[in-house]
């Protein structure tokens, strides 16, 4: 039962080390609550990725002996949960001042569902938004009679695990050079993707023109019924010929033959191209995340 404490008795953040297992056992539970209660998860994959890394720290956020929250802080950046039974008793705002004192300078947040209690602690912080995440989703029955489109020669195949890995990252860090997450994924990188259970090399699909270069993918996350374009990409020179829809169409096609009846996607709201392929595919608004950054003092 979460009541509302006095100033004194606000949250402590309790640093958590890789080897805590009760403590990141907490973790993963409050994330999995704020995830059934809210319907978006409260930290991103990437984020979790650096925290198996240590390039992150979780933290559990408590008042004396009750946990009321979660977060994740390192590089510049900070993401925070409260659960749901102890919001709008001002845990989250005593949190956030004591992660904010643990990342000077510039400091970045999410705010997964655009939750209308961050826009505002996000405002009174002095922290403003600078970039919008949205998760598209569609219906498959929907799309899996759509048209096909040539490609001019190109094939789509599976990616080729130990071969492909360095032609794939130089792809993707030009493909997504502006992107700064995506474009910065190394082959270490995308050998931890690779070692998670869901992974499969033939949901990897890559395009190749006619002597055999990569210039182009549709990586896919299959896990359950809601399947993932987890990450797609087109040369810069190759663009304009229609191979996007392509290797989505492609895609689409093989989440459908896996069972999947729903197919889900994250694209920055401002990358018009993209969410007007997506939208001519038939995906629709799911849930909206929106990054903020702290202004100067």
């Amino acid at each position: 039962m979460c009541t509302r404490k006095t100033m004194s008795e606000f949250p402590i953040l309790s640093a958590l080390s890789k080897t805590d297992a009760a403590g990141l056992t907490e973790f993963r539970r409050i994330a999995a609550e704020a995830l059934a209660f809210d319907g978006y998860a409260p930290f991103n994959e990437q984020g979790l990725f650096d925290l198996h890394s240590g390039l992150r720290t979780a933290y559990l956020v408590r008042s004396n002996d009750l946990l009321v929250g979660a977060a994740l802080a390192g590089r510049g950046e900070i993401d925070l949960v409260i659960t749901p039974e102890c919001r709008r008793r001002g845990y989250g705002r005593a949190a956030w001042g004591e992660l904010s004192a643990l990342e000077p300078g510039v400091v970045t947040a999410w705010s997964h569902g655009d939750h209308p209690g961050a826009r505002a602690l996000a405002v009174e912080l002095n922290f403003v938004a600078v970039r919008t995440l949205l998760e598209l989703r569609t219906t498959l029955a929907d799309t899996e009679e759509s048209a096909s489109v040539s490609l001019d020669g190109a094939g789509i195949s599976a990616f080729r695990p130990g071969l492909d890995d360095a032609e794939w990252v130089d792809l993707n860090a030009l493909v997504f050079a502006t992107h700064p997450e995506q474009g910065a994924i190394t082959e270490a990188d995308l050998a931890a993707r690779q070692a998670e259970s869901w992974f499969s090399s033939d949901d990897f699909l890559i395009l190749r023109d006619v002597e055999g270069r990569m210039i182009g993918y549709n990586w896919l996350k299959i896990d359950g019924a809601i399947g993932e374009i987890y990450v797609i990409g087109v040369y810069p020179d190759a663009a304009g010929h229609g191979f996007g829809r392509a290797l989505m169409q492609a895609g689409l096609q093989r989440l459908h033959a896996a069972g999947c009846s729903t197919a889900a996607l994250y694209v920055e709201a401002d990358s018009a191209g993209a969410v007007h392929l997506y939208r001519s595919l038939g995906f629709t608004d799911h849930t909206v995340d929106v990054q903020y950054r702290r202004l100067a003092d």
